[in-house]
């Protein structure tokens, strides 16, 4: 897994999750947990963020196109000393090629909107796997997730793990 993914997780699941404890598994390298950095609100606002078909449709457009171009944001070297919130680590995500920024916009998000479903994708993921895996549900307080976005990752989880198998498949070439 990517150090980007990890900090997606990390992020994704910190307002709902004792996060110094799955850091301590997750993170790459000793440095300090980069998700205890994160304002109280930007968790706040992964946690309130509503996906839904559109957004959710531009997503898959945004990566389709992305694969396409042959832009690989996985590929990126992420600076945890420099995020703080999430819109630095969406600035990251769009320095990393000149080629992100504008394609983001094309499809209607801003570089935070863009990580901000993201984000609420992975938590949904992560929130949807914890009901039925004993050793991750220990980190999850259902009662902070966003249930809108379980309900919605669930009923599109082909779909979405089709997606990701492309990327993955993509980025192993």
């Amino acid at each position: 897994m990517k150090s980007r993914y990890i900090l997606a997780a990390l992020l994704a699941t910190a307002s709902v999750v004792p996060v110094s404890t799955f850091a301590q598994e997750a993170a790459p390298a000793p440095a300090a947990n980069p998700a205890s950095q994160i304002p109280a609100a930007d968790k706040q606002a992964i946690q309130n963020y509503d996906l839904n078909d559109d957004v959710f449709n531009r997503i898959v457009k945004v990566s389709q196109e992305a694969k396409a171009q042959g832009i690989k944001p996985k590929d990126a070297k992420t600076d945890f000393s420099k995020i703080h919130s999430l819109d630095d680590l969406a600035a990251q995500v769009t320095n990393a090629d000149p080629r992100i920024a504008p394609l983001i916009k094309k499809y209607g998000f801003t570089p935070r909107e863009f990580l901000l479903a993201n984000l609420a994708v992975t938590n949904a993921a992560i929130a949807s796997e914890a009901k039925s895996n004993p050793q991750m549900s220990a980190y999850v307080d259902q009662k902070k997730v966003n249930q809108k976005n379980v309900a919605f990752y669930e009923a599109h989880k082909s779909q979405i793990n089709a997606l990701m198998n492309e990327d993955d498949a993509g980025s192993s070439r």
